[in-house]
């Protein structure tokens, strides 16, 4: 029999022995398991641990019927380790969420569980490039994080502002690869700015490196052969970043004229960057996703933070949480109000769906999803590290370290906000021009914009191919005796190199040397980098810019087709001065001033008078020698005087022109008619060009001559570029003419290498050169000095004279003469009708008479002198009427058109004469 004692003993074993399992059971009921897969090894996973851990203690200290419990699985950064842990959790824990994963390669993992178990999965990572149908593919997966596009966009965004061409990417690579969507990305941003990777250097995962600082060193040393100087830190631990920017700055590539860009991987860390880290990153700019941390709720946060934070990680010297803190802050609180909707256990289909459906202002952002992605664009904030640090390994405070610079939003890039500091965004005001608000110090205490190139200096100076051997030496002329120093280098492109180098607010320390090779090999030792530049005249080709990179031109180019001239001959040449138009008005006017003057003279003068054919051939003779000033009939109107006076002039100056024009024709030597491009090509003629350019090439692919046709010598013409024209013809302007360029070049500049910012600044010194005048004189006196050919010759054709320049004279003479002939008509008139009121009784009523038979008698009294009677007295007048040549001899004498008036006056002759002829018609 046991006794009470021990019996006593053994029932309170077992009840204590079922205490706790009841008590779990009762506990289990109000508790929702939630597994987290972090690294606790980086600061990262730090932060994320104890930024849970504060979410769920605030969510268990609300309510007291609903309770987390977070279980934490540490992965190392393994996405093997995360997934099987993964597994381990749903099956033993019973979590209803999994929560964590600092890495894509970790989430995708483990969204595969939870797929299969039906889990939700809320990551802290997101893909760089968001996969197709992400939702389908991962149906229970949420991403509490963005995707790298808009980062990139702000990355290049910042490339764009300080007009960087090239650029080095350097990023860590993972333990199971890296992500290549965000390498694509930047690669696709910067295309869009007309900028390119020009070098990417991967360094392997700092867990793998025994001696990391070796490994680096000989890493950075590869980057001393890439010219470009700006440097982008894509993706690195902060370990790898502390050798990376301490290694980087013993081999100088911290100094002027470089440029280091950091994104939100390494910039998220740097609060918990130590100062000699800090110091050697000095000058930096980096790119973090913006947070307020004014509001009520990120202060107590951030107290909560600190004593869990240093309760935990005692060595870490810095309490101060990231945006990862906040975003698993965020995610825990997203989980407990999907747990505090259900109103009993629902599924976790039905978990996942009020996850989703969150809607909230988080510490990190607003938090709302749309296909299992945060809906929410992210601030990011421009940053510039400006602390100094100490060396000695203590942490300087945070707005030590930095400053910030600007705001950067997908929706308009930069911009500044009304109120100065980033509240909200109804604050927000997009920037006209995409250039950062504040000074930026940058590496080497510089706080001028980084050429963000490898400068030459006076150790290594600019390395320039020259061309050694040109066909015109105008342009270029090597000394060989001196060929080994910049003195053995002259000509039209060596002094406008140097002009160049006059205007540029930096010394640039250069040294040509020879190459004796054709133009193409010598563009290609650019791109080869042999060379830094070529100074010469290098033609600027839309195949060449693809690889290498042009200045503005300096010289115009073209394609000029230069022949033997020829005096032209024709049988018609005198005809040429005058247009058919000229010739036609000439003529109209010649034949009305001799009528108007045989009008005028007819009556008075007894030189225009007699048969006829006496008075056309006189009137005729009369105007054709006053064209050469050479009559001698005199002409007794004053009105004939005033005609033929205006006549004289026009005379003068049409044949002042014509004589001009036409001597010029016979001088001016112009080109065949017949030779041209299509008529070369056609007729298969042998023509030549410079071998050593792209010209050959050109006149083949372009132009369609067939090879065999292209020689340099015993040639019908010669395809030159329009400078070495201006060249040839200014030695051998007598002998030789050109065409105007008929294809058109990009010009001559000079050549560096592909995205050389020496090549912009150069370029703005040659506009300024253009502008002021200055290579218009080196053309001079270069390429075209006057004493080379005292004769000019044109290879246009002379104008020919037209009407547009001779109308005023034309209408002048003829309008003088117009005027003439109405009046000498007026007179006429006059004197007709004072003739018939002297004969009123013999005269029919004159408002009886038509106005044809009035102007048949005012003609015939021109002509006859008689003032003609009804036709009952026709017989009687032609009996008593003098015979004609009477009439030519005395009464001609008496009416004149112009002058009779006066001679009745002043002559006795008349007296006597017309009461005589009066008599007789009585």
């Amino acid at each position: 029999m046991v006794s009470q004692p021990t019996m006593s003993f053994s029932i309170l074993i077992c009840f204590l022995l079922i205490l706790p399992f009841g008590a779990e059971a009762a506990f289990n009921e109000n508790v929702t398991n939630i597994g987290a897969i972090i690294d606790l090894n980086s600061r990262i996973g730090k932060e994320t641990k104890a930024a849970m851990e504060v979410a769920a203690q605030n969510f268990n200290n609300s309510l007291k019927n609903l309770k987390l419990s977070l279980h934490f699985y540490d992965s190392g950064g393994d996405p093997l380790k995360a997934a099987s842990f993964a597994e381990q959790m749903i099956e033993e824990k019973r979590v209803e969420v999994i929560v964590g994963m600092e890495t894509w390669q970790e989430a995708a993992l483990v969204g595969k569980v939870g797929n299969e178990a039906q889990i939700p999965v809320m990551s802290l990572a997101a893909p760089s490039i968001t996969p197709p149908l992400m939702e389908l593919r991962w149906p229970f997966f949420v991403a509490m994080a963005n995707d790298g596009f808009d980062e990139m966009r702000c990355v290049a965004d910042l490339v764009s502002a300080y007009n960087w061409r090239k650029v080095v990417v350097i990023y860590e690579d993972g333990e199971y690869g890296g992500d290549s969507g965000t390498l694509t990305l930047l690669n696709e941003a910067l295309q869009t700015i007309d900028s390119e990777i020009e070098y990417r250097l991967v360094l392997p995962p700092y867990s793998s490196l025994s001696d990391p600082k070796g490994v680096i060193l000989d890493e950075l040393v590869k980057l001393l052969r890439v010219q470009s100087r700006v440097f982008i830190v894509l993706r690195s631990s902060l370990p790898m970043v502390s050798y990376l920017f301490t290694e980087a700055k013993k081999l100088g590539l911290l100094e002027k004229d470089s440029a280091w860009i950091i994104t939100e991987s390494v910039t998220s860390l740097l609060h918990s960057a130590d100062n000699s880290v800090i110091s050697s990153m000095k000058g930096t700019i980096g790119i973090e996703t913006f947070f307020p941390q004014n509001t009520s709720s990120y202060k107590a946060f951030h107290t909560q933070f600190q004593l869990i934070f240093k309760k935990e990680n005692p060595q870490e010297d810095n309490s101060t949480p990231g945006i990862y803190a906040l975003r698993a802050y965020d995610s825990i609180r997203a989980i407990s109000q999907a747990i505090d909707k259900r109103t009993s256990n629902i599924s976790s289909k039905m978990l996942f769906h009020n996850i989703l459906s969150a809607n909230f202002d988080g510490l990190s952002a607003n938090v709302s999803f749309k296909e299992g992605r945060l809906l929410h664009n992210q601030i990011f904030r421009i940053i510039n590290v400006v602390g100094t640090g100490n060396g000695n390994g203590e942490l300087a405070p945070k707005n030590a370290i930095y400053k910030e610079l600007d705001f950067w939003m997908p929706e308009c890039g930069f911009f500044y906000t009304e109120k100065g500091t980033m509240i909200n965004t109804s604050d927000v005001v997009c920037k006209k021009s995409q250039d950062l608000a504040g000074s930026v110090l940058w590496p080497g205490n510089s706080r001028n914009k980084p050429k963000g190139w490898a400068m030459p200096t006076i150790a290594k100076p600019l390395k320039i191919g020259v061309p050694g051997d040109t066909q015109f030496n105008k342009f270029v002329r090597v000394d060989e005796s001196k060929k080994y120093s910049n003195e053995g280098y002259d000509g039209f492109c060596i002094q406008v190199f140097k002009k160049v180098l006059e205007l540029l607010d930096y010394d640039l320390p250069y040294q040509f040397e020879a190459f004796y090779g054709t133009y193409e090999e010598l563009v290609d030792r650019v791109f080869l980098k042999v060379y830094d530049a070529v100074v010469g005249d290098v033609t600027i080709l839309a195949n060449r810019s693809n690889y290498v990179e042009f200045t503005q031109s300096y010289a115009e180019s073209g394609l000029s087709l230069v022949v033997p001239i020829k005096s032209e001959e024709s049988a018609l040449l005198f005809m040429k001065p005058f247009t058919w138009e000229m010739w036609m008005v000439t003529g109209c006017i010649l034949v009305f001033t001799m009528f108007i003057v045989w009008f005028l003279e007819h009556p008075t003068n007894p030189e225009f008078s007699g048969t006829w054919s006496n008075q056309l051939s006189t009137s005729i003779w009369f105007t054709f020698t006053s064209l050469f000033f050479a009559h001698r009939d005199n002409v007794q109107s004053n009105f004939t005087r005033v005609v033929v006076i205006m006549w004289l002039f026009a005379v003068f100056i049409l044949s002042s022109s014509y004589t001009a024009s036409l001597s010029s024709m016979l001088t001016v030597k112009k080109l065949e008619p017949d030779v041209d491009i299509d008529w070369l090509r056609r007729t298969n003629q042998k023509v030549g060009c410079d071998g050593d350019s792209f010209i050959r090439r050109y006149l083949q692919d372009v132009l369609s001559f067939k090879s065999e046709n292209i020689y340099n010598k015993n040639i019908t013409a010669a395809f030159l570029e329009l400078p070495y024209e201006k060249v040839f013809l200014n030695k051998h302007c007598k002998g030789y003419t050109g065409t105007n360029p008929t294809y058109r070049f990009g010009g001559l500049g000079f050549v560096f290498q592909k995205g050389s910012p020496i090549a912009r600044d150069v370029s703005e010194a040659i506009l300024k050169l253009s502008e002021n005048g200055n290579i218009t004189l080196l053309e001079k006196q270069w390429l075209t000095p006057s004493d080379e050919c005292s004769t000019s010759t044109t290879t246009n054709e002379t104008e020919r004279l037209g009407l547009k320049s001779f109308w005023g004279i034309y209408l002048l003479s003829g309008a003088t003469s117009t005027i003439c002939f109405l009046l000498s008509i007026i007179r006429l008139h006059k004197n007709y009708q004072r003739d018939q009121q002297a004969d009123g009784s013999n005269q029919t009523p004159s408002d009886k008479i038509s106005i044809w038979k009035k102007s048949v008698g005012l003609a015939r009294y021109f002509y006859t002198g008689e003032v003609k009677h009804s036709l009952g007295r026709a017989a009687t007048f032609a009996a008593s009427t003098p015979r004609l040549d009477e009439w030519r001899s005395s009464r001609w004498e008496v009416v004149s058109t112009s002058d009779a008036p006066e001679r009745l006056e002043a002559s006795p002759t008349v007296e006597i004469e017309i009461p005589t002829i009066h008599g007789s018609r009585h």
